[in-house]
């Protein structure tokens, strides 16, 4: 039995795909590091200022209570008897994620009470009252 030798040109006829792959990967690294991960809730807050107040690491779950009594979640208007349901649905993900609670300084602290109640019968014991530092 005879081998035979395929002549270079035969072997040069292919396409070679690794050039392209290489662009692909490039793009994927560049569309992962330009997106953003930040969870938001959507509103913006004025927080109230404290003396004690320290920087803690970024909650995973942001509730935003504003002063006319909407209670934000995930960029949603959430009503206050839906808040236990969306919290429980966004830690199904993320089981040990804590919550920040940016309430406004013009916000009923009744409704703030309610909301926290509420994460906290969601299962979560991990809920921060967020508050912006004096001299910031």
């Amino acid at each position: 039995m005879r081998m035979r030798r395929h002549s270079s040109s035969e072997e040069e006829a292919g396409i070679d795909l690794t050039p392209m792959l290489d662009v692909v990967f490039i793009m994927l690294i560049f569309f992962i590091v330009t997106s953003s991960f930040i969870k938001e809730s959507g509103i913006t807050v004025q927080t109230p200022s404290a003396d004690s107040a320290s920087e803690q690491p970024r909650g995973n779950i942001m509730i935003a209570v504003n002063p006319q009594g909407e209670i934000w979640i995930d960029r949603q208007p959430v009503d206050i008897r839906a808040v236990r349901a969306t919290v429980e649905r966004l830690r199904v993900d993320q089981p040990d994620s804590s919550v920040v609670v940016q309430a406004d300084q013009d916000a009923r602290s009744g409704l703030v009470i309610q909301v926290m109640d509420q994460v906290r019968l969601a299962g979560v014991a991990d809920v921060a009252l967020a508050a912006t530092a004096e001299g910031r």
